[in-house]
């Protein structure tokens, strides 16, 4: 499990939800992740490695925890938790995780509710593409390289996004 932190966490970042005035609707957000791959090889499924991260020691979940936090993430329900605001929906753009991630993201395609996208981390990158199915839910599918152990890695994941409400509670936006 050690190894799969790291990947965790990329893929944790990574599932950001996509952002379009017309698209999206603020408040909190649910991210679960699915067909997870590294190398042709699947991984656990999102509720086997979630379950993995409460039985962290505390110091260990208190830091990947806090690594999240910092992007916006919490870990609840069935994935992940994240809140976009009004303004981030309004930007016709994709919301980075953390400006200070050194991560890019460029839409390189919008084709009615299908947004193909490219991104740019210091240990991953790769392409991906968003299908909107309604304001309150939509997909995603992203392929890319990582390199979070120092080897040079395929990954590939699957991503579904449900909206849960306009109230973030203790979910803190992404800045």
């Amino acid at each position: 499990m050690k190894n799969r932190l790291p990947l965790l966490a990329l893929a944790l970042g990574l599932s950001a939800p996509l952002a379009h005035a017309q698209m999206l609707q603020p408040g909190l957000w649910e991210l679960t992740t699915s067909n997870m791959q590294v190398d042709g090889k699947p991984l656990p499924d999102m509720q086997f490695m979630l379950g993995q991260l409460k039985n962290l020691p505390p110091d260990q979940r208190a830091m990947m925890e806090g690594m999240l936090a910092k992007q916006g993430v919490t870990i609840g329900g069935n994935g992940v938790r994240s809140c976009l605001t009004p303004e981030q929906v309004q930007t016709n753009d994709i919301p980075l995780q953390d400006p200070k991630s050194g991560c890019t993201q460029k839409i390189t395609d919008r084709t009615g509710n299908v947004w193909k996208f490219e991104f740019s981390c210091p240990k991953a990158q790769g392409t991906g593409q968003a299908t909107f199915l309604s304001d309150k839910e939509f997909t995603t599918t992203v392929n890319g390289t990582f390199n979070a152990s120092g080897v040079q890695q395929q990954g590939s994941m699957n991503t579904k996004a449900v909206w849960l409400g306009n109230d973030c509670g203790t979910v803190k936006p992404r800045t």
